[in-house]
This record gives C-alpha cells, structure tokens and sequence, in this order.
C-alpha cells in the first residue's frame, strides 16, 4: 500500500505576522489559532508587562524604553533619513545604477540597524 501523499493544492497557505513583542517573523500555518509570538519567553516577556501595567494610567500597549534606547532610535532614525536624502539626491543627479544601488543598500542596512534596538534593550 502506498503512504498518503497529501494533494499540495489542499494545503493551507503559510502567512508570516510579526512577534507582538520582539518584531521577529512568526510563521502561520495550518488551522487554529494564531500565533502571536515567536516562543514562550516573549508571551512570558508581554505576560509580565500587561501584569506590570494592570492599573496603572500607562497604555497595555506602550512601548517603554530606556533613555539611552529612545536616543539610540532617534540617531538611527536621523542617519536613515540622511542615507534616503543621498538616495534621491543621487537620482536626481542621474548617477550610475551602480552609485545609486550602493546607496540603497547603505539605507537597507540602516533600517535593519534600527530593526534591531528592541532586541538590544531586552538584553540590557
């Protein structure tokens, strides 16, 4: 007798989300619930905040960090602003394909810097 092979075309689709805590991709798939976190410790992590906040005038949602955070953001924020007006400052100018994909490739790899500051506050 030959194994079942289950027909592709019945297969549910998967769909990507983001961690409701730390932003990193959490893949859907199948039926049931969805997933709202990447793992147990960051449901624990929104546990505890949400247990934290309960009753105070803070938002469930806010995002609270520490100063140094909040000023690493802002110049990560500023360079990337920078790196996007060098962008459009070289199209205008009718660079080279190659000048302007340097470019914004320097800008992608700002905005993943940025991505990454939430994960640098949990570790502090």
């Amino acid at each position: 007798m030959l194994p079942h092979i289950p027909d592709p075309s019945h297969r549910s689709s998967e769909q990507v989300t983001h961690c409701a805590w730390c932003g990193r991709e959490v893949t859907q798939s199948g039926s049931g619930r969805r997933r709202r976190y990447c793992g147990h410790s960051c449901r624990q992590r929104a546990y505890e905040q949400r247990r934290d906040l309960a009753g105070t005038s803070v938002p469930a949602d806010a995002l609270i960090l520490p100063r140094a955070a909040a000023e690493e953001l802002t110049d990560r924020l500023f360079e990337l602003r920078c790196s996007a007006e060098d962008v459009a400052e070289a199209v205008a100018a009718g660079e080279d394909a190659e000048s302007v994909g340097a470019l914004c490739r320097e800008l992608v790899d700002l905005a993943r810097a940025a991505e990454k500051i939430r994960g640098r506050v949990d570790e502090r």
